[in-house]
């Protein structure tokens, strides 16, 4: 059974290609995920990679937290299962921004909220 390995302060420079030659040290490796940004598609300093055992992941951990790669000192323990999160809105739903109710909209300023004064 394999064990995933959370890998922190990783740097902006390294690759999922490196990450793989140095834990493939301290046994064989079955993944390698270098978190990126949706967005920009940069990386996000932090990795996970999976070990094929335990033992495999305990030496990785030994032997490479606080170890330097670019210059920077890595963080390695084991990952944590993923916490369960309440699903993101989607903004759709205005309730969390008051009752507008049929009051019109715009205006506001010296208008009174976009009543006509005649």
């Amino acid at each position: 059974m394999s064990t995933t390995v959370f890998v922190g302060n990783v740097s902006y420079d390294a690759t999922e290609n490196e990450l793989q030659d140095l834990f493939a040290q301290h046994g064989a490796v079955t993944d390698v995920n270098l978190m990126v940004d949706r967005v920009t598609k940069k990386p996000r300093g932090f990795a996970f990679v999976s070990m094929e055992s335990k033992e495999a992941a305990d030496a990785a951990i030994r032997a490479l937290n606080g170890a330097e790669l670019h210059g920077r000192k890595l963080t390695v323990n084991e990952a944590r299962p993923r916490e369960e999160r309440p699903p993101r809105s989607g903004g759709g739903d205005r309730g969390d921004r008051g009752d507008r109710g049929d009051r019109g909209g715009g205006g506001g300023g010296y208008r009174g909220g976009g009543r006509d004064r005649r």
